[in-house]
């Protein structure tokens, strides 16, 4: 997996973010040039980047309406394989991609995190290349990031692959690290003014309607018809055992739903879990009332 957490629009935000990726000084920074920084020369790294005199140069025209929140100085890239891909060959495939696409043109810093289930290594790079150039990440690039990714990580013995989301029957993808710290902490306006809208449509209809859903259901019924084309192939070739595991696939794909509709599944849950409680909880105290007047 290859995505972008955002990036810092201020050095200080800059500093804080390679504090948190070098878990407080535990870990050493690898730099663009090999270089191992610790904590104390972190502030000596980010003085040789010039994030300072970044900032000015890309001020958005006098006539822009929307307010300016400042220019990206660096964009934070994550690189990750779930477990037990061994943490050492995901640091070696990140350190070649890391080079390939940044050596040489824009200065970087990454350090490996090993922490949770999944190893993955985080990497900053500066927004303005060597050559003044500005670096900007789009779809299309994030697509190319995550084949090449893929492949460096075959190159070091590991099965992976890059497939679109939808092709592995996920709707959803990952939200972005600020929105989810936000939601983990209860705080999100955002999502509760959706989940308030969502239980009014429920209460109101019963039920809720979700434009987008059209669209999710196409996209799902052209995966699917995809993955029986491949079982039908499979079956061709003579490999009946694994065009049966490529049906099992199919038939095990989650259900499409739209945000929406994924919060109302789970407020409907909710309800009923406890209005089981609640009988439960009658029937207990019909049962004390009975025995007592026995």
């Amino acid at each position: 997996m290859v995505k972008v957490t955002g990036g810092g629009r201020t050095v200080k935000a800059v500093a804080a973010h390679l504090v948190y990726i070098s878990h407080d000084g535990e870990l050493q920074l690898e730099t663009d040039d090999g270089e191992r920084v610790s904590q104390a020369g972190q502030k000596d790294l980010l003085r040789g980047w010039h994030l300072d005199l970044s900032a000015g140069q890309y001020r958005p025209p006098p006539s822009t309406k929307k307010p300016f929140a400042g220019t990206k100085l660096v964009h934070n890239i994550v690189l990750s394989m779930p477990a037990p891909t061994p943490p050492d060959k995901v640091f070696a495939a990140a350190r070649t991609f890391a080079r390939e696409r940044f050596g040489l043109k824009y200065r970087y810093a990454m350090a490996l995190h090993t922490h949770q289930e999944h190893p993955h290594v985080h990497i900053v790079v500066k927004a303005e290349g060597l050559d003044a150039s500005r670096l900007h990440i789009d779809k299309a690039m994030l697509r190319e990031w995550r084949q090449d990714f893929a492949r460096m990580m075959r190159d070091q013995g590991i099965a992976a692959n890059a497939t679109p989301r939808a092709v592995r029957g996920r709707n959803k993808g990952a939200e972005r690290d600020s929105r989810h710290r936000t939601k983990g902490r209860g705080t999100s306006h955002a999502l509760r003014d959706k989940i308030e809208g969502v239980a009014r449509e429920l209460a109101r209809s019963g039920t809720i309607r979700d434009p987008a859903h059209a669209k999710l259901a196409e996209t799902r019924k052209a995966v699917v018809t995809g993955w029986l084309g491949v079982a039908a192939l499979l079956d061709k070739q003579g490999e009946p055992a694994l065009a049966g595991e490529v049906r099992q696939f199919v038939k095990g794909l989650p259900p499409v739903l739209t945000d929406r509709e994924r919060i109302a599944t789970e407020l409907i849950r909710h309800v009923n879990a406890r209005r089981s409680a609640r009988t439960r909880e009658d029937d207990l105290v019909r049962e004390r009332i009975l025995d007592r007047t026995r």
